[in-house]
This record gives C-alpha cells, sequence and structure tokens, in this order.
C-alpha cells in the first residue's frame, strides 16, 4: 500500500542524502566558514572576509628586530541561489518515499549537485601553476607527479590531495597503468570500476564537470617591455599582433629572469633543467593596442602579483626588461583542465535560508559534515490539486590558497 504519510521533513532529508551522494569536488574542500553565516541575531550579510595567517622574514641575533604584521583576507561571498522546483499532485504526493525519490528528487538533486561542482571547479581559472601540455592527453604519471612537485614548491601539505580529472584523463592514465604501483586487489577494483582509487599519493576522483579551457588566440612575438624592475599585479609587454584579444583569463604566462621561490626560504625553486620560472595566471581578458602593446594582469601566490622581497615574496626577481614571455599552449587550442589540491585550497560556504509561514510546509536540513544546509518550501494549489515544491541552496565558493592546487593540461 502506498505511503499516505510522506511529509516534507522525509522529502527534504531525502533529497539532502541524494545531494550528497551526487556530490564530487564538494566533498574535498574546507567547510570550516559555514556557521559564521547563520548565527542567530548576528546576521553578517553575505560576504564573509576570511582572515589569513601573517608570514615573517628570517631574522638572527640577539638584537630586537621587529617585523611589521600584514594580515590579508579573502572574501567569500554567497552569490548563487540554487533552486529546483516542480509540482506534484496529491496522488503522487501519496507514493511511497522510494518511488518518489526516484522519480522526482534523484533528478533534481543529481541536477543541482552537478551545478555546484561545476561552480566550484570554476575556480581552476585562480591557480596559477599547471603541468602538462593544452590538447595531448597526459598518459604518463610523471607529469600528475610534476603537479605534486609544484605544489611541493610552495610548501603544500603532503596529505591528503585530491586530484579531480575528466572521463578521457581517467579512461587515458588508468590504461597506461594497469598492472602497475597497486597490489592485486586493487588493480582488480580499478578495473571493476574504471577508477583509479588512491594512487601516486592522490585520492582521484572523476567529475565530469572538469572545465574546458580555450588557450589565448596570442600572436607576434612578445616581450616584457624595455622598463626594468616591474612589480605588482600588472606587468607591460609589447611584440603582440596588434589590435588583437591575445590572452584569455586563465591563461598561464612565464617572464623571463623571474624564477619561483619557496615560500619561506625564499630560495629559487629548481625544476628538472635548473632554475623553475614562476608561473603567473592571467586575471582577465587581454587585448594588444594598435602598436602591439598589452598589460598583462596577473596572480601568483596568495593572490599576490611580482613582489620581489619581504615576507610576501613571491619571485626571485621582477621580469627581464626585453625578456620573452611564454604562454603554456599553443593559441586557441581547446581541452580540459584537471586539478589538484588540498582541502584549504578552496572553500564552499552555505547559509540556512529563512522559512516562511503561511505555507503548506516549509523544512530546511543541514548536515554539518559537509556543511550544505537545503530549504523546501511547499504551497497548496486547490485549482489543479497539485502542491509546487521549491527547493533551494545559497552558497558561494571562494579560493583561500591558490598555490595549494595545480592544474593538470589535457
Amino acid at each position: 500500500m502506498a505511503n499516505t504519510l510522506l511529509t516534507i521533513g522525509m522529502i527534504t532529508r531525502r533529497m539532502l542524502m541524494t545531494l550528497e551522494n551526487n556530490l564530487v569536488t564538494t566533498k574535498y574542500v574546507t567547510r570550516e566558514y559555514d556557521d559564521q553565516f547563520a548565527v542567530a541575531g548576528a546576521k553578517i550579510g553575505n560576504v564573509l572576509n576570511v582572515r589569513k595567517p601573517p608570514r615573517f622574514v628570517r631574522t638572527d641575533g640577539q638584537a630586537l628586530q621587529l617585523q611589521d604584521v600584514t594580515e590579508t583576507s579573502v572574501p567569500v561571498i554567497l552569490t548563487t541561489q540554487a533552486q529546483r522546483s516542480f509540482a506534484f499532485t496529491s496522488q503522487e504526493q501519496a507514493l511511497d518515499i522510494d518511488d518518489y525519490n526516484e522519480r522526482f528528487l534523484e533528478p533534481a538533486m543529481a541536477s543541482m549537485a552537478d551545478q555546484i561542482d561545476y561552480d566550484g571547479l570554476q575556480l581552476f581559472s585562480t591557480v596559477f601553476n599547471e603541468v602538462g601540455t593544452p590538447g595531448t592527453v597526459p598518459n604518463a604519471l610523471l607529469t600528475y607527479l610534476q603537479a605534486g612537485v609544484l605544489m611541493d614548491n610552495q610548501a603544500a601539505p603532503k596529505s591528503p590531495r585530491d586530484l579531480i580529472v575528466g572521463s578521457q584523463m581517467q579512461a587515458t592514465i588508468v590504461d597506461a597503468l594497469k598492472g602497475l604501483f597497486q597490489a592485486s586487489t586493487q588493480i582488480a577494483e580499478q578495473y571493476k570500476t574504471g577508477n583509479m582509487g588512491v594512487t601516486a599519493g592522490y585520492r582521484w576522483s572523476m567529475d565530469q564537470n572538469v572545465p574546458t579551457f580555450t588557450v589565448g588566440a596570442q600572436g607576434g612575438t612578445p616581450l616584457v617591455s624595455s622598463t626594468a624592475g616591474q612589480t605588482g599585479a600588472s606587468i607591460a609587454t609589447t611584440g603582440w599582433t596588434a589590435s588583437t584579444q591575445v590572452l584569455n583569463k586563465g591563461d598561464i604566462v612565464q617572464f623571463a629572469g623571474c624564477y619561483a621561490v619557496n615560500p619561506q626560504s625564499r630560495q629559487i625553486v629548481q625544476g628538472a633543467s635548473g632554475n623553475q620560472l614562476a608561473n603567473w595566471v592571467v586575471t582577465q581578458n587581454v587585448t594588444s593596442d594598435g602598436s602591439g602593446n598589452a598589460n598583462i594582469p596577473i596572480s601568483g601566490p596568495s593572490g599576490f602579483g611580482i613582489i620581489t622581497a619581504g615576507p610576501f615574496q613571491t619571485c626571485s626577481a621582477s621580469p627581464t626588461a626585453s625578456g620573452a614571455v611564454t604562454v603554456n599552449g599553443a593559441g586557441g587550442t581547446i581541452s580540459p583542465r584537471g586539478l589538484v589540491f588540498t582541502k584549504s585550497a578552496f572553500t564552499l560556504a552555505c547559509a540556512d535560508l529563512p522559512l516562511y509561514k503561511g505555507l503548506d510546509m516549509a523544512e530546511r536540513v543541514a548536515d554539518d559534515q559537509l556543511g550544505i544546509s537545503i530549504r523546501a518550501l511547499r504551497a497548496y494549489d486547490p485549482n489543479l490539486d497539485r502542491a509546487p515544491l521549491r527547493t533551494d541552496i545559497l552558497y558561494g565558493w571562494a579560493t583561500l590558497y591558490p598555490e595549494l592546487a595545480c592544474r593538470i593540461a589535457s
């Protein structure tokens, strides 16, 4: 017999459970700031500025050497109210919860989870380190290990590190590594599920929402301008094809003479062939002027530009005047970007949406572990004998520490 006691509470709890089971990337990021958006009597609006710890330089000797203390912060803004709404009749409301879940809730929550994960993965464009060649799917473990090297050089924690790849990336590396580095039982499971599991220090997950990125058109022979000693978040360049959008937001660039440094020791990072040029992510589309000149807005460690000294030093030196500008990838290449990161690289915050009186039913359910709050509101339409059901989640994503992540070009 059909369950005639199906309540909004049962529906909402099942929705949350289904949502959790469909989330991928969202499960692995930090969520420790969520409760600050739901403090009764102390609402903070939709922006939370998350403080980051100050940094210091080495000092030695007996004499007192005071240092300025500079705190920085990252705004977490709740900008997205995801909604899935539909109406069901009295007859459909009388369904057993399992039938109701399969017919209505699973499709709605799978779509909601897809949206949340998709939005989170778009933060790849804030990450400045990248390995691999755009347009070539990595078929060797070395590419993924090199991502770990770049993170090591930024003092990222070793464990856990989560790696999100697209379906083709996963299929390629599973085939390439068949029989290697894992116990026989793990290999069997790998081929039963088609998933990598835990390999090479990463927890591998496949997410169909891995973003596709188009490398900027470029053109010309780009050089740093002849001005020496450039610092900050914008670098003047020249030599581009005139009056062209040469770079896209999210492009990775390097400048001659500007090397990556360890954030603690400030020593130049060594790569496979010597000093490692610092990577910078382009923060806005770049169009050259009629003479082929262009200012490139960039971001690097902790979201800063070029800083050559002090506690927040991001690189060894300013770009060499008239030195080469290098872009990762051939102009116009379109390809997916995987992402490896530690928990503290990104954050997702959710807020409790208010409940309203005068409705047939209203319910809000939260999961403390995942920090997700979902609201369901139900009204009744006597003209059609149906009850519209509205479900909402208010959330916002932010990058806390871009140096704790690395992109995988494919």
